[in-house]
């Protein structure tokens, strides 16, 4: 479902990306892990078409992010992590936003607003403007309003900010039950490693552009077999950058 073939990013000298090669399959919870500056949102960037590559291709359902974006991004959902949203609209009226930008209508809309409104914890609030929203409580407003129109793909950088316990609770068990139920293939950018080896079903590291392994995170434990924990393993293979 997410496929990139020597995917490159460059600013003047600096190379962010480096021939990024990945292939994510259908169904699968894929958190990419990497220090300060290693080229995470920079990759989210380019396949969420934010950002046009300086070489190689990428593709989202087989759709090539550049000469078929519209349907590439129509079976995409991302989740920033810090999402912009319109302060003067209600989150309701901002949810109908987004589904009159998927073209979506009905008379089942307003019974999906609701619902997802509901299930991120947002409904009761839902009539009030969003500039009277925490941090937290947009947040969630952009995952309902990313799951609006059911997309195939979610690709998700760093959502715990602002959240408590219970909501990263909440979300985990949602996305890893649409993976598990639906087929939904989640990418995630995220520096909570323990998350990220409690529901990835395999692990990305990339570091200085590179992408330096990938595997499930016992394939990835094995790689410093002196080390206990994840985050030790982590810290071996990206030594000198601070945890991102």
């Amino acid at each position: 479902m997410i496929h990139t073939e020597s995917l490159t990013k460059r600013f003047g000298d600096n190379t962010a990306v480096d021939c990024l090669d990945l292939d994510i399959a259908q169904g699968e919870f894929f958190c990419f892990l990497g220090p300060n500056g290693a080229g995470k949102t920079t990759t989210i960037k380019m396949l969420t078409g934010l950002m046009k590559p300086t070489s190689g291709a990428a593709s989202i359902g087989g759709f090539d992010i550049l000469t078929e974006a519209v349907k590439a991004k129509g079976l995409l959902g991302y989740i920033p992590d810090h999402p912009f949203l319109y302060e003067k609209l209600t989150g309701r009226e901002f949810m109908h936003f987004v589904a009159g930008l998927y073209k979506m209508s009905g008379d089942h809309l307003e019974d999906r607003v609701d619902e997802l409104l509901d299930t991120f914890e947002v409904g009761d609030v839902g009539d009030q403007l969003i500039e009277n929203y925490s941090h937290g409580m947009r947040q969630k407003l952009s995952f309902a309003s990313c799951f609006l129109h059911r997309p195939k793909v979610v690709i998700v950088d760093e959502p715990w900010v602002g959240l408590d316990p219970k909501n990263i609770r909440a979300v985990k068990t949602y996305l890893k039950r649409k993976t598990l139920e639906e087929g939904l293939t989640v990418l995630m950018s995220t520096h909570t490693l323990s998350i990220a080896e409690e529901i990835a079903d395999r692990i990305g590291i990339i570091h200085l552009g590179k992408l330096l392994h990938v595997g499930t995170v016992g394939e990835i434990m094995k790689l410093e077999e002196s080390r206990e924990t994840l985050e030790e393993v982590f810290l071996e293979l990206t030594k000198g950058e601070e945890v991102a």
